[in-house]
């Protein structure tokens, strides 16, 4: 991480858009003392809050509040912070913002307060993606694992892995720089050994990142089937609400519906859609489309039968239904309530198949669990954080360059193949914390914070 000393200040306003009791103002940068000292008249104790007048260009009273002044390098940016907490009013702080802007300061963009945090080496990647987790977590276990991240749990846990790997390149490269030196045997299996630890230390904490992309991203999850079969009582029975309308008239359900909710601390975002057959209505046709749609991008697909009126459902044909090949699909038998089947999951040749009662309720707790199986789920146990799509491909190419060097040096013996594995292998690492990033990727991340983060 290297550290970026901006020619500019910056300022925002930190509290969401709209009326409240408090709105915070945060000015971040070098010209803060003198801005300070033109709005409050006097700069404020270090980390001590201030009752302050917040004055304008002729000294007129904006507003009144707490000032609070952060000196660097003992700040969240590591730069010269100035906390306003005026009034929680958009005109009010509007007026205190294009003061300061007045007196110099340019707005903020998305993100830059955390992304000068991260410049200035305050904090790394993994704990600024976390911050914006953090604020845009849906469930209590999500924001628990993001504070896991923020606390600096993973990065701790990559720079562990970025030490063995600096340890053993280091013994490599004075290998081959001194290659007269005969290599110890003993070393050459500790060195063996190292690798081995490091793969498998490298697998449990890229089995702990899927889990923590599980909690922030969830599954999606599609109910499908024909009409009048009971998806949307599904659906309803899922989210222990009346979120659909049910009735006995088939293709109530024309348009799509979704749903959040979470199962044991996984996400599930659910869609509920039209029956699925052949319609000349342009309306029904039109949700038809949409469902087809839904189910092309779900990473799981229910398929609800009537057990009543079909019970050995020989109309179930994944290929023929044109569902796609990619997405896992379950069988659900609805309506046991009706045909007396007893609630329970098979698993075929074919795939799974779970019998339920949506609207009894028989079987539901079946459903949940098994979907928190196709997900891979395990829960949130310790040694569980946070984790972004990014940092999963990051540790998966890591794993593979780890693996290889591990081949290289125990089957084949080739010590420059390891050496450079390694080396791919610590990038990989690195990408995720930030030591190696394009200004492109730092872009793209930044770019999807709030403003005044």
């Amino acid at each position: 991480i290297w550290t970026l000393i901006p020619a500019d200040t910056i300022a925002a306003i930190a509290t969401p858009k709209g009326f409240g009791g408090v709105g915070v103002i945060r000015l971040s940068g070098p010209d803060v003392r003198p801005i300070a000292g033109e709005v409050l008249g006097v700069l404020p104790p270090p980390r001590q809050a201030r009752l302050a007048w917040f004055r304008d260009l002729k000294g007129e009273a904006i507003d009144q509040g707490l000032a609070l002044f952060f000196p660097a390098p003992h700040s969240f940016t590591g730069e010269d912070v100035l906390e306003l907490q005026g009034h929680g009013g958009p005109v009010v702080l509007d007026l205190v913002l294009r003061r300061l802007i007045q007196l110099g300061a340019r707005l903020a963009r998305p993100g830059e307060f955390s992304e000068r945090a991260f410049l200035n080496g305050k904090i790394d990647l993994t704990q600024a993606e976390a911050i914006a987790d953090l604020i845009a977590s849906g469930t209590e276990t999500a924001a628990r694992l993001a504070r896991r991240t923020m606390s600096g749990e993973f990065s701790r846990r990559l720079q562990g892995l970025v030490d063995g790997l600096i340890r053993v390149r280091t013994y490599l490269e004075a290998c081959l720089d001194f290659p007269e030196e005969e290599i110890d045997a003993r070393a050459d299996h500790a060195i063996s050994a190292e690798v081995s630890d490091l793969v498998l230390r490298l697998e449990a904490l890229l089995a702990s990142a899927q889990q923590g992309c599980l909690v922030r991203e969830g599954m999606r999850v599609v109910i499908a089937g024909p009409p009048n079969v009971g998806k949307s009582s599904l659906l309803n029975a899922l989210t222990d609400s009346e979120a659909a309308i049910v009735t006995a008239i088939p293709g109530t359900t024309r348009d799509l519906l979704h749903r959040e909710i979470q199962i044991d601390g996984l996400p599930l975002h659910l869609t509920d859609t039209a029956g699925l057959h052949a319609s000349e209505d342009l309306v029904e046709r039109e949700g038809i489309r949409r469902a087809r749609e839904q189910i092309g991008v779900a990473d799981a697909i229910l398929w609800l039968t009537d057990d009543a009126s079909d019970p050995g459902a020989q109309a179930f044909n994944p290929t023929a239904l044109d569902l796609p090949p990619q997405v896992p699909v379950v069988l659900v038998r609805n309506k046991i309530d009706l045909s007396g089947r007893t609630p329970g999951l098979i698993r075929t040749p074919d795939g799974t198949e779970i019998a339920l009662s949506a609207r009894e309720g028989l079987g539901m707790q079946i459903l949940r669990d098994h979907l928190k199986e196709m997900a891979g789920y395990q829960g949130t146990s310790e040694g569980i954080f946070m984790a972004r799509r990014r940092h999963l491909e990051a540790l998966n190419r890591a794993l593979t360059a780890m693996r290889e060097a591990s081949n290289n040096l125990q089957q084949r013996h080739a010590w420059e193949f390891t050496a450079e594995d390694l080396r791919v292998a610590q990038e990989a690492i690195g990408e995720i914390t930030g030591e190696f990033s394009s200004e492109d990727l730092l872009e793209r991340i930044f770019t999807s914070f709030c403003i005044g983060k």
